[in-house]
């Protein structure tokens, strides 16, 4: 339990920060371009939505099996679970918006996702290098 909890709190802090310095401070004109702002952020929603995902992610790490170290285990689920967020944020962002530069939208905000679950499976690795958990 205490390992979910530091993992939850490990993603909760890094992602919430990483999302307003990407999406509000450094490329935030940029972002209004692609529309995807529709009026004034809510910082709060967003911090519990990051929250969630968090507890949820970190919580299903427990449960998964791969082969390899400890870090290469941790790699490999931030890997898959960051790769079915980002068909859910920004694939389906596309689908939805009418997005005036797909292209530059997409990359941006696949780095930012490889930038987020690289660092969360660091985390991880961090978190859990020593636990049962890892070691199956």
């Amino acid at each position: 339990m205490k390992k979910t909890i530091l993992g939850t709190l490990a993603y909760t802090v890094f992602t919430f920060i990483l999302a307003v310095l990407w999406h509000v401070i450094l490329f935030e004109e940029q972002y209004k371009t692609f529309g995807y702002f529709d009026g004034k952020p809510n910082f709060l929603m967003g911090l519990f939505s990051i929250f969630i995902q968090g507890l949820v992610l970190t919580y299903l790490f427990n449960f998964v099996r791969f082969s390899g170290s400890s870090l290469t285990k941790c790699l490999k689920y931030a890997g898959i679970v960051g790769l079915f967020l980002w068909t859910s944020h920004v694939i389906a962002f596309v689908a939805k918006q009418n997005v005036t530069n797909e292209i530059s939208f997409i990359a941006m905000e696949s780095f930012y996702l490889m930038l987020q679950f690289g660092v969360y499976g660091l985390m991880l690795h961090l978190i859990y290098r020593n636990s049962s958990a890892i070691k199956a």
